[in-house]
């Protein structure tokens, strides 16, 4: 289980703002290189954002599952990422005296990434999230600001 936690200077709904824009995945999802389609109904749970990972030439086109939607507290996703697997990851988002923090926990789920001893992969995925919280609390605070 890979665990990152940072402090954001914007409200929990700041956030929520965030993770309820599909179009806005690729912008704070390290590794997520575009945003192909999102279902009518995203972020609500069973609902789909349609993504590619990987860098032009190489990118593939898969899929990020809603599992649990629960705004301003906590968002839980399926991204699928094949031929390397899946991966469970659980934003929470509490109050905080300067704003609000936020906690993401991946964990490999199915296919060959779950099969990658966690010692190697754990470290890997800390590195990986902490940017991703960075740049999403870039964009919610940066929206927060603008409002």
């Amino acid at each position: 289980m890979a665990k990152n936690v940072r402090i954001l200077h914007c409200r929990p709904e700041d956030v929520f703002d965030v993770l309820a824009d599909g179009w806005l995945y690729t912008t704070w999802v390290v590794g997520a290189s575009r945003l192909r389609a999102q279902d009518a109904g995203w972020p609500a749970v069973g609902n789909r954002l349609h993504h590619s990972f990987g860098s032009w030439p190489l990118v593939i086109n898969d899929v990020t599952t809603s599992l649990a939607w629960d705004p301003p507290r906590r968002m839980v996703i399926q991204p699928k990422g094949w031929p390397i697997g899946e991966a469970r990851v659980e934003l929470t988002v509490a109050d905080h005296p300067h704003g609000c923090k936020v906690t993401i926990v991946e964990n490999p789920v199915a296919g060959p990434g779950s099969w990658v001893p966690g010692f190697l992969l754990q470290p890997v995925l800390w590195v990986r999230n902490r940017e991703t919280l960075r740049r999403l609390g870039w964009v919610a605070v940066g929206r927060a600001v603008t409002r």
